[in-house]
């Protein structure tokens, strides 16, 4: 028996939650496609991301540790499969479109920097001085709606209207993009959300262990790290130990986001996709003790790990190339890419070398700067 489109609506449609996005009703593209007869909407989506050039730089760009630091620690592309996986897992476990979850949890990152959040305040404090901003979120939203081509008939990759509209309105501790409406994202872009601070909150903390800038005895003193000592299995095996721990950790943020949510959309009387756009303020949240422990993690995060000398090293020398190589291709527009110069007669030259730097691994950057600099 083959699955076809119109079977998964119809699965869709008696199965989901009322709340949950349905693929059948989605608000459409903004150029009009004919449907394909196996996939719905959201999962050509998936597909669309998957194979984008931009999706596949991610593997050279940094999370936490420069590309190239070693070989197991994560990187921008590992660390947007992990959103994807946590948010497909929760979108199940609420009943919601695991396919509309996993597109946006792909493509969050497409429009990232090199060097990671340093690149991003690097880029940022360029912007400025040409009254402009540049925000990763946003950025992102630009790769699948102008700067991947795919067809000669539109720009992008043209995407759905609620994946994009999760794309803009992706929002963490990092990331504050200016929405292009007051209504909040869908159920699933919500998930996605947090699913994205779950993903680096316990990755960081594996990647710092395994670098020693971090250790257990300093974790101790957070509560969530208690937490998970208290439940992990007797092992001794340090590595395992240290897995169990993170696993731990994981788990409890996952189950109580879907756990609390669900008792929100309960007490909210939530009924429909509509009932979402319009709440104000986000529905999907982690429980007040749960939030107190994360909130504490990341703080812990930001002051131990983020600002260690190891990693602000890289992190300095990744600003200096970004602001640089910003200079030197501004003032040079000849050392663009033929494609980015066909385009300096119809767009700002900042805006057009911010794309070409914004797409750039972590060391392709290096290697340029390196190049101009001689």
């Amino acid at each position: 028996m083959i699955i076809k489109r119109d079977d998964l609506e119809g699965q869709e449609l008696e199965l989901l939650a009322p709340y949950a996005v349905k693929s059948a009703e989605s608000k459409g593209r903004a150029f009009s496609e004919k449907e394909d007869a196996y996939r719905t909407c959201f999962q050509r989506d998936r597909d669309r991301v998957i194979h984008c050039k931009a999706f596949r730089r991610l593997n050279g760009k940094t999370q936490v540790f420069i590309s190239g630091y070693g070989d197991h620690y994560r990187s921008r592309l590992t660390h947007s499969m992990e959103v994807a996986q946590f948010g497909r897992d929760i979108a199940r476990m609420l009943n919601l479109n695991q396919d509309l979850a996993e597109a946006i949890g792909l493509a969050h990152d497409l429009g990232h920097t090199p060097f990671g959040h340093a690149g991003q305040d690097a880029m940022n404090e360029v912007m400025e001085t040409y009254g402009s901003r540049f925000e990763h979120n946003e950025q992102s939203f630009r790769v699948v709606h102008e700067l991947e081509r795919k067809s000669d008939e539109y720009k992008g990759l043209n995407l759905s209207f609620e994946v994009l509209d999760g794309l803009l309105k992706h929002r963490t501790r990092y990331d504050r993009p200016e929405a292009f409406d007051h209504l909040m994202p869908s159920l699933e872009a919500q998930v996605v959300n947090i699913a994205d601070e779950i993903a680096y909150q316990s990755h960081d903390i594996d990647d710092g262990l395994r670098s020693g800038i971090l250790t257990s005895e300093g974790l101790m003193e957070l509560d969530i790290w208690k937490y998970a000592a208290a439940n992990k299995v007797p092992s001794n095996v340090p590595e395992i130990q240290k897995h169990q721990m993170v696993t731990s950790i994981m788990s409890l943020l996952v189950n109580d986001l879907a756990s609390n949510t669900n008792k929100r959309l309960q007490k909210m009387e939530v009924g429909s996709v509509s009932d979402v756009y319009a709440h104000d303020g986000q529905i999907a949240q982690f429980s007040d003790e749960v939030s107190r422990m994360a909130v504490q993690l990341k703080d812990y995060l930001y002051e131990n790990f983020y600002n260690a000398k190891e990693v602000m090293k890289y992190n300095e020398e990744g600003k200096r190339v970004i602001s640089n190589l910003f200079r030197a291709l501004h003032e040079k527009p000849e050392n663009l890419p033929d494609k980015y110069q066909s385009r300096l007669e119809n767009e700002e030259r900042y805006m057009v070398v911010k794309d070409y730097i914004a797409g750039m691994t972590d060391t392709f950057a290096m290697d340029l700067f390196s190049k101009l600099s001689k």
